[in-house]
């Protein structure tokens, strides 16, 4: 039911921008637990195991062109600039689309066996691992890159906290975790990331359009208003219960 919900959520939420959260142009950027991203006339998937690579130049009939295998337990896809961000269970992996359809490996992280959604802007990359029944030791953190060099990240700043999963960008200068409540990070200094504020609501992910924030649970599906001028004023607009 969980990824049910997840899916359908993502999907609506693409059918009502026009462009990620990076605002570079991009069209199909889900929340940090996605696991497909449209770039251009590419849609890019993975499984457990590999990158698949979709051609939509012709939309009504869509080729898969290519399929990259990754490793194992491979769980999450993030897209950004002209790079995918893939979390395993055992590392983070950085590939280049440069050519859209032949995606090449830039670098790899490894970290202990944990659950791991990752997002990036254009300097760093962040990570949450995570534990539960599937995914190993008991490690719950939140972690850093530096990745100016995508071909060298280099892990800066590593935070203990109580159980992470999904994280999003809320302008330049905030970074929201879903742990035992959704916590507001001010991030100007990645280095050292300051807690300034949380929204009392557990969530398992967020995705983040401008001041819109859709935050989504086990239970429900909960819609705020962001304030870019005060990080403190947060308003709920609408919930949704299941």
């Amino acid at each position: 039911m969980r990824k049910i919900i997840y899916v359908f959520t993502v999907l609506f939420l693409i059918s009502c921008s026009d462009s990620d959260s990076s605002g570079n142009g991009e069209v199909g950027q889900g929340g940090s637990l996605a696991v497909f991203a449209i770039k251009g006339n590419y849609l890019y998937s993975v499984d457990e195991m590999k990158l698949n690579v979709f051609s939509l130049i012709d939309k009504e009939k869509p080729v898969k062109v290519n399929e990259i295998p990754i490793g194992f337990n491979i769980e999450t896809l993030f897209s950004y600039g002209e790079n995918l961000y893939v979390g395993s269970r055992n590392g983070m992996f950085i590939y280049s689309v440069k050519n859209p359809e032949n995606p090449t490996k830039l670098s790899a992280v490894q970290h202990f066996t944990a659950c791991d959604p990752v997002i990036a802007n254009d300097t760093h990359s962040f990570v949450t691992l995570n534990s539960n029944t599937f995914c190993g030791n008991n490690i719950n953190v939140l972690q850093v890159y530096d990745t100016k060099d995508l071909k060298n990240p280099k892990l800066i700043h590593s935070r203990t906290l109580a159980h992470p999963k999904g994280i999003g960008f809320f302008n330049t200068d905030y970074l929201l975790v879903c742990d035992d409540v959704i916590k507001i990070f001010n991030i100007q200094n990645p280095a050292e990331p300051v807690l300034v504020h949380s929204i009392d609501k557990e969530c398992f992910d967020v995705i983040i359009r401008n001041n819109t924030l859709f935050a989504i649970g086990n239970n429900g599906i909960y819609h705020y208003e962001l304030n870019s001028n005060n990080i403190k004023d947060v308003k709920l607009l609408s919930e949704i219960h299941f």
